[in-house]
């Protein structure tokens, strides 16, 4: 395979992840020599080897291929201590971050980057499918897969990249940007940014290059941007029904496939930033009613021997929880909405288990794992675990009933029984519970 990267050599690590195996599957199209690894085995690996990159499992200094001319690539997630960035290290290797390997694609593209603490896959994904059924052919980096297409990253034919843009390590100001789209600002990554004020310098930076900008209309958000070209959005005339919602958009009526009133304001951000990289509105407004969502993002996983319906979400944030909770009972159709929570990060736990706890309330049934740790370590945060979270549940469920049930087999054992036809089970989370969502409707 020839084309621009033709003789770069690239060894990708955490390639099994959402984000570095879509970058990983644009540097192959883009004809570089691709490797990589990862902790573990996921449907991402699977996907970058049908590609034609070697994955390996498990992180060893033997992974990284010989010879000279050899670039590693690392997240910020990748601890210093890796064995594979210590033989880069060793062979005087160039190690680039995430953030370079994506501001290197994002130059070689028109690009529309998705920025927010919430909905920037769904967005994402939405103006990634908007543009294919306009015919435009885009790249796409998405941090979740596309369900149009079943992956979660292309380079495709056409002019337009559109990249997920994440905020958490400061990667999104490394991007050459020509629409950005801010979809909310809210703290989330309370390890990268000590406080909103700093976060919003951030989004400030981000939102100043770019010729074009579309961003939610709310006052604080759009003074993030006090220059230049911006399309301020919001949902309007939207109902809202079991199978979506209907909305009218720029004279056309738009037809949106997945719940809640917060995916009808990301559809009205995706419409506005197809309209601003050329697509026919007519087009792109027929072509939003086939979306049918983004991996992880309301995911219908099945129905439990019960009969009731399991969904997965990568909700992590309490904002995220209450618009998934409100999208639930627009499908539970006055049927429980049962939520079961894994918290992320035991640093976010401790900011906002108090949040979480409120947020979580509005479901009929809680159940609330203890903390999915990824690059944290229990012994650094004393006393923090999931059951701060079902004590702020209790006490905000005006007396439904809250389970705190630490392991998935306490999950199977104590709360399945009880679900029942008509509940609407929503695991929710961005670690491994999703795993959970499967058991239980296998």
């Amino acid at each position: 395979m020839s084309g621009p990267w033709t003789g770069r050599r690239l060894h990708v690590l955490g390639i099994g992840g959402a984000g570095m195996s879509a970058y990983a599957l644009a540097a192959r199209s883009l004809g570089a020599e691709v490797t990589g690894s990862d902790r573990a085995e996921s449907p991402y690996l699977t996907r970058v080897r049908a590609a034609g990159i070697a994955a390996a499992v498990g992180h060893d200094a033997a992974n990284v291929p010989a010879g000279e001319g050899v670039e590693v690539v690392a997240s910020t997630a990748v601890p210093a201590d890796n064995p594979e960035l210590a033989a880069a290290r060793e062979r005087r290797l160039p190690v680039l971050r995430r953030a370079q390997l994506l501001g290197e694609l994002s130059a070689l593209r028109r690009t529309i980057a998705v920025a927010g603490a919430h909905g920037k896959t769904t967005t994402s994904s939405m103006i990634a499918h908007v543009l294919l059924g306009c015919g435009m052919d885009p790249g796409y980096l998405i941090g979740g897969v596309l369900r149009t297409t079943g992956a979660n990253g292309a380079w495709g034919t056409g002019d337009w990249l559109v990249v997920e843009a994440d905020e958490s390590d400061r990667s999104f100001l490394a991007l050459d940007v020509d629409v950005a789209v801010v979809t909310n600002v809210e703290l989330d990554h309370h390890a990268t940014f000590g406080s909103l004020a700093e976060l919003e310098d951030a989004f400030r930076a981000f939102l100043d290059g770019p010729a074009e900008a579309v961003v939610w209309d709310r006052p604080e958000l759009l003074a993030l941007r006090p220059h230049g070209a911006t399309t301020a959005y919001e949902a309007h005339g939207v109902t809202l029904d079991a199978g979506g919602s209907r909305l009218d958009w720029r004279g056309h009526e738009v037809v949106v496939r997945v719940p809640g009133r917060h995916n009808a304001r990301n559809a009205v951000a995706a419409l506005e930033a197809a309209r601003l990289a050329g697509a026919d509105l007519a087009t792109a407004a027929a072509a939003i009613a086939s979306f049918a969502g983004a991996g992880r993002r309301f995911e219908r996983l099945g129905e439990t021997a019960a009969g009731a319906v399991v969904v997965d979400d990568y909700a992590h944030h309490p904002t995220e929880i209450a618009a998934t909770i409100g999208g639930a009972r627009t499908v539970a159709e006055g049927g429980r909405v049962v939520a079961v929570f894994q918290p992320h990060l035991y640093s976010r736990t401790r900011a906002l288990a108090r949040e979480f706890g409120a947020a979580l309330a509005g479901a009929d049934v809680v159940a609330v794992l203890d903390v999915y740790p990824s690059r944290e370590r229990a012994e650094d945060f004393p006393g923090v675990g999931g059951l701060l979270v079902a004590q702020a549940a209790a006490d905000a469920a005006a007396g439904r009933p809250v389970l705190w049930l630490p392991a998935f087999a306490d999950v199977r054992r104590v709360l399945e029984p009880r679900l029942r036809r008509g509940d609407v089970v929503l695991v929710l989370g961005a670690g491994d519970v999703d795993a959970l969502g499967r058991a239980l409707v296998a």
